[in-house]
């Protein structure tokens, strides 16, 4: 068999020594092809809650509100009901930007 029949296989079907022949040379392949998947798609990074909020920032509960309140970062926010879901490099983006107010 090969090593592609073997991936296509169930593992439950296997013999011990075809899965020990994909542990050791079905890895190769694989990670061949995570790291192209990889550096190909870019990870999002996300924090959830105010309390995502203050430890992306480094700030506490009430000013990570206040920063969530101020509109800044809307675009970075997701909320459904009481869920808060925040796109952590678009935020850091956005609140880096300056919006006028204060000098």
């Amino acid at each position: 068999m090969t090593t592609n029949e073997l991936l296509g296989k169930p593992v439950w079907q296997m013999t011990g020594e075809e899965l020990l022949f994909l542990a050791q040379h079905g890895n190769m392949s694989a990670r061949g092809e995570v790291a192209k998947v990889s550096s190909s798609k870019e990870e999002k990074r996300y924090v959830y809650g105010l309390a995502g909020i203050a430890r992306l920032f480094g700030c506490s509960l009430p000013t990570a509100n206040r920063i969530k309140q101020s509109g800044k970062i809307n675009r970075a926010i997701t909320q459904v009901g009481r869920k808060i879901i925040v796109d952590a490099d678009l935020a850091l983006e956005l609140a880096g930007r300056k919006m006028g107010g204060r000098g």
